[in-house]
């Protein structure tokens, strides 16, 4: 018998794939029943958002035609603003008056859709980037109509909508240079501070990541801190342009702090070190009282401190102090900046515990170098009103204070 195995009938199990078939997008009849839900309503958005709640309308697929809609009364052509083929309602917000009053119950109507179906917000973005990125496509009050939606929006914390999703599609080059991103950021900030502070404001520039580049949404002709404050002025926007000018004056401290730290750390010569100062207080406009509270600053950061060694600090202060007191006599040119001095000297001695207990000889090396005088350290210690340890300097003081009124005595 032959051992070979006899062949058999069964034949081989062919496995076939299945797949996925879409059914194609139909846009346009998908349109057309939001527009009927709305023409069905009279534009009551109440009953508009009861209607769209029961219909079986599939969002998660036609999400930024259902936005479309809303925003302009029906479809829009891919890419553009232009209305597309199909049904159209007057009730949308292009269509509506450019007061908030109007666009107001638009904004909570999307607020109560996006409750009921959170994942639209994406959808809200994608449309609202478009109609940003495209502004030159509306007209002048079409604009102004959605400066006051996005303001609106942000006011009333619409679910999730990010501030980037605003901001970053209008620093558009040609919008910019057209001044339409001007115009309609300030309808927004308009719009905005009516029921908000200028923190909350200030708040969303950032997490729009806008906030250190305001001038960036100023045509480049007018790109300058003199036209912000001169065109928001203008506007009535008062709050913003000091914020601005505040920002500006705490930029411009900075850079010359950074720089004097530079020269003194490298030990620049103290003639360029004063000559330094002086064209930065002449460009920047800096106050006289802010000069001498970062002059004191800069120097005290630049000594090396030790840890425990109380009499080496005290050694490298004074030190400090004798190195650089024609920088700070250059500019302590009044009692009143001196007494400014003395109260910078009790904030850092107050404040810096290794310091506390050289307040007296820090006084006393400014007296010897003739950058504090005498009437400045005795109006602090009768009438100084910086209560900062106030009580344990005066006391540290005493000795010396008494030895300056005998010597005025003699005198």
């Amino acid at each position: 018998m032959s051992s070979k195995e006899r062949p058999t009938l069964g034949g081989t199990r062919i496995k076939t794939r299945k797949r996925n078939i879409a059914a194609p997008l139909d846009p346009a009849a998908f349109s057309d029943a939001v527009v009927q839900i709305y023409l069905d309503n009279a534009g009551d958005l109440e009953l508009v958002a009861k209607s769209i709640e029961s219909s079986d309308l599939n969002f998660s697929r036609y999400g930024d035609t259902f936005f479309e809609v809303v925003f302009t009364g029906g479809r829009t052509q891919p890419g553009t603003t232009k209305p597309d083929e199909g049904e159209r309602h007057p009730y949308s917000i292009i269509e509506c008056e450019p007061t908030r009053i109007a666009i107001l119950p638009s904004v909570i109507y999307i607020q109560k859709i996006l409750r009921r179906r959170p994942f639209l917000i994406k959808n809200l973005e994608n449309v609202m980037r478009k109609f940003l990125q495209s502004l030159e496509l509306f007209e002048e009050n079409e604009r102004k109509k959605l400066a006051i939606f996005t303001a609106l929006a942000f006011s009333q914390k619409l679910s999730g909508l990010p501030p980037e999703t605003v901001f970053q599609p209008l620093l558009k080059d040609n919008l910019v240079a057209k001044g339409l991103v001007l115009s309609f950021i300030t309808d927004f900030f308009k719009e905005y501070l009516i029921d908000n502070s200028l923190d909350d404001l200030i708040s969303i520039l950032k997490r729009g990541k806008v906030e250190d580049n305001l001038l960036d949404f100023f045509p480049p002709a007018k790109k300058s801190d003199e036209a912000f404050s001169e065109h928001f002025r203008k506007e009535g926007l008062v709050a913003l342009v000091e914020y601005n000018e505040k920002k500006i004056f705490e930029v411009k401290l900075k850079e010359m702090k950074s720089a004097l730290t530079t020269q003194i750390t490298e030990g620049t010569d103290i003639s360029e070190v004063i000559d330094t100062v002086k064209q930065r207080v002449k460009d920047a406009k800096l106050p006289d009282i802010e000069v001498v509270r970062v002059l004191w600053d800069v120097l005290m950061d630049a000594v090396q401190w030790s840890g425990k060694n109380q009499q080496q600090n005290a050694n490298s202060a004074l030190r400090q102090v004798k190195t650089w007191a024609t920088l700070l006599n250059t500019f302590c040119t009044s009692g009143k900046l001196e007494l400014e001095l003395m109260y910078k000297v009790q904030m850092q001695c107050y404040e810096d515990a290794k310091l506390m207990k050289l307040f007296p000889e820090i006084v006393r090396s400014l007296y010897d170098q003739d950058v504090l005088a005498e009437d400045t350290i005795l109006h602090w210690f009768r009438k100084g009103t910086n209560s900062k340890g106030r009580q344990t300097f005066v006391k540290a003081l005493e000795p010396f204070v008494n030895w300056l009124e005998e010597a005025e005595e003699e005198e």
